[in-house]
């Protein structure tokens, strides 16, 4: 079974005991306090859950959360991911400390839809009831909920549970639904044993599908484990889509390996951060009357996880104002999985309130609290959400050619959406495509960075030259420490084939030289070249050792030892060992001289090989250790004979 029909998740707030778990209960049937200690006290300590059918037939999954002060951290856990909220304020008390806590919390969230339920109204009579309602309308006339619908209702008596279904399915309808289509992404919010199953771990599935079989990465760890099965509700599927409630029972990890806080997410698709670029707002709280300021500690609340952390606005600015939103960089003291368009709550960090938060931007920024033009615009693209505006802005900071993967890491966008708005830059003449070699990403550069690098090079080329004029070229990957130590070796071939096809550079045998200065260097090779060979060849079977050669031969030792390679591998020349060069005229006798004393199949001696060769013991050794190496002859005691 598959579960794919469309879900909300629908979260309670509200101060304590104002009737939050007791209206789902009467709602779903289900009974979200599952704790014995929360029977007896009369209060939610953790997350319950529930399923809710609407009229309409939408399902909704419901998070009842805690309502009590000391639990703040837990409703902040439950609220991450819901798409809607049920605001429960009961009618014989009206709003209090937590019910303003919690609509700060959900503001903070990004939750827009909203239903209000004035519960015990069966204690109050109607005009009371409507008092409440006019308190609860002005009290919501600044937030984002200032046209929720409200209803009384009463879980005992039943009255008003119709009408607020009712309410509830038209909130629906203008609901924000969770990205389906992204990686996998579930905050955990519970993590324990079944026996006979394993490890479960449960929570609101932000983004992407989980299936029966697939990987998950647990972050911030790194772990990795597979899905042995999935559950919505209770109810055994094979793949549960975004929005859902689910339990993941998971293969190779163990329930001490994986706590509440941590996420569940597709692999490799998102690496943990101790610092990230937001939008910030600040809202104080009730009798806070002192301003955010720059470098404050803070609890960052970020899904089902609260670290430590300190908020540093930017570019100098000081402090924020109640009711203010500024840039800011936040710096963790734990790492998180935060990613771009992600949510977070601060709460002050003693005495604990929620006072602001806001949205991440930039997951992976270097670490300052300056904001050049360019990074201000690029966190202006990504908070309102454009996202050819956010691929433009990032791209227009890259100092290097990117690959669809790089522009996303940096900009916040899936890579398919990445590579989707470099072809929609290149197609618009704005970007320029560097062809990857065999195995390796295609990249892009806007027109001013390619001049730029290809100047580099240019001038990294020609200083070279005049520094070492003998030599006729540097190897790649010196030239890459030289004019651009900061790229990849894959993005320098991509610039130096950019710079190849433009002729401000040429590569021969894996080093590169200036077509023009490097002439001058491989005239004087090929001079060398000539020189040593026609000394080999006049030297013919008594050529002087190797340092014997180089030392007379005038050149500079590196020349010399080049030129020699070049003889070699065009077949001009052997070398003996480690001691001498021969020309291959003067081999091919001393071989023929071989053959000829050997050939009646009577071995011989080295010193009857010597006369043989007419040459003298330096040079015969030598020789006849080559000719044992080459498979000419072998040795048997200290006599040779031909291989057959």
């Amino acid at each position: 079974m598959t579960d794919t029909a469309p879900a909300l998740i629908l979260g309670t707030a509200g101060h304590i005991d104002h009737g939050k778990s007791s209206l789902v209960l009467a709602l779903t049937g289900t009974d979200p306090d599952r704790l014995a200690e929360e029977k007896q006290r009369g209060i939610t300590i953790e997350l319950g859950f529930a399923r809710l059918e609407l009229p309409d037939k939408t399902i909704m999954g419901v998070v009842d959360v805690p309502g009590h002060e000391r639990f703040v951290r837990q409703m902040i856990a439950g609220s991450t991911g819901i798409d809607m909220a049920l605001l429960c304020i009961a009618a014989d008390d009206g709003v209090m400390p937590q019910t303003i806590e919690h609509v700060a919390v959900l503001e903070l969230l990004g939750i827009t839809a909203c239903v209000v339920a004035l519960t015990k109204a069966d204690l109050v009579d109607e005009e009371w009831t409507g008092f409440v309602a006019d308190e609860v309308r002005a009290r919501l006339a600044s937030t984002p909920f200032a046209a929720a619908e409200i209803v009384p209702v009463s879980s005992r008596t039943g009255s008003g549970l119709d009408e607020l279904r009712s309410a509830l399915a038209r909130s629906a309808k203008g609901a924000k639904r969770t990205k389906r289509e992204a990686p996998l992404r579930l905050p955990i919010d519970r993590a324990f044993t079944v026996r006979g199953a394993g490890t479960v771990v449960t929570g609101t599935l932000w983004s992407g599908t989980a299936s029966v079989g697939s990987e998950v990465e647990i972050l911030p760890h790194g772990l990795r484990a597979r899905i042995r099965g999935v559950q919505v509700h209770g109810r055994p599927v094979e793949r549960a889509e975004a929005g859902r409630r689910v339990a993941l029972n998971l293969h190779a990890v163990g329930v001490d390996e994986v706590r509440p806080g941590d996420f569940a997410a597709a692999p490799d698709s998102i690496s943990v951060t101790d610092r990230f670029d937001a939008s910030v707002s600040f809202l104080g709280a009730a009798g806070w009357s002192k301003p955010l300021e720059s470098g404050s500690r803070m609890h960052v609340a970020h899904g089902t996880r609260e670290v430590t952390g300190r908020v540093l606005l930017m570019n100098g600015r000081a402090s924020l104002a109640q009711g203010e939103t500024a840039y800011a960089q936040v710096r963790l003291d734990e790492p998180l999985p935060a990613a771009w368009g992600d949510r977070f709550v601060l709460r002050s960090y003693s005495p604990m309130h929620v006072v602001g938060g806001g949205m991440v931007l930039r997951a992976h920024p270097r670490r300052t609290s300056t904001m050049p033009p360019a990074d201000e615009a690029l966190l202006d693209a990504l908070r309102n959400g454009s996202e050819a505006s956010i691929a433009q802005a990032a791209f227009s900071l890259a100092s290097l050619p990117v690959t669809p993967i790089e522009l996303a890491q940096t900009s916040g966008l899936d890579e398919k959406t990445a590579r989707r708005e470099l072809k929609s830059l290149e197609a618009a003449g704005g970007a320029v495509r560097l062809e990857g070699e065999t195995g390796t990403e295609d990249r892009w550069a806007s027109r001013a960075v390619l001049q730029r690098h290809r100047t580099a090079i240019e001038n990294a080329l020609l200083r070279f030259h005049a520094e070492q004029p003998s030599q006729p070229g540097i190897a790649k990957e010196a030239l890459r420490r030289r004019c651009m130590p900061r790229a990849t070796p894959a993005c320098f071939d991509a610039l130096l084939a950019d710079a190849i096809s433009q002729g401000v550079a040429v590569v021969s045998g894996g080093e590169a030289s200036h077509p023009r200065a490097g002439a001058g260097a491989k005239r004087l090779e090929e001079q060398a070249t000539e020189l040593l060979a026609s000394t080999l060849q006049e030297a013919a079977g008594a050529p002087p050792m190797l340092d014997e050669l180089v030392a007379g031969s005038g050149l500079a030792p590196s020349l010399a030892y080049r030129a020699l390679n070049t003889l070699e591998q065009q077949g001009r020349i052997v070398r003996i060992g480690q001691v001498f060069y021969l020309d291959v005229a003067a081999l091919e006798r001393f071989e023929q001289a071989v053959r000829a004393r050997l050939s009646n199949d009577t071995p011989a001696a080295a010193a009857e090989l010597k006369d043989a060769m007419g040459t003298s013991r330096k040079y015969a050794i030598p020789l006849l250790e080559y000719f044992d190496a080459t498979g000419l002859t072998r040795r048997i005691d200290d006599k040779r004979v031909l291989n057959a």
